[in-house]
């Protein structure tokens, strides 16, 4: 069973809905190789709905950032929607808020 569910609401764009945990471990294998398989099947757009997300760890950061290069290796583009207030100030916090494209919603993300 896949903690990741994953739509394409339209061509080259793909979006990937977060679990309520992300701490590294397995599920950073199983979103690494979502990204892959994205990128792999002409995604020009990833978008990582958060929305869901209630704990996030270093190892959660860690995969995204690793997500993040894996796209950008591809030129592919990665934002980040619906991020909780803790999510949000982890990024601050470790100013990751100005490494990666934040917006509100994942209907602004993708119409951008």
């Amino acid at each position: 069973m896949s903690t990741f569910t994953s739509s394409q609401p339209s061509d080259g764009i793909t979006v990937v809905t977060f679990p309520e945990q992300v701490l590294g471990g397995p599920i950073a294998v199983e979103l690494s190789s979502l990204v892959r398989e994205s990128l792999n099947n002409g995604s020009t757009l990833l978008v990582f709905d958060c929305g869901e997300v209630t704990v996030m760890n270093s190892s959660g950061l860690g995969m995204l950032v690793s997500a993040l290069t894996s796209v950008r290796n591809s030129g592919t583009q990665l934002r980040l929607a619906n991020l909780p207030e803790k999510v949000s100030s982890l990024l601050s916090m470790t100013q990751l808020d100005k490494v990666f494209e934040v917006r509100d919603s994942v209907d602004a993300a993708v119409k951008e």
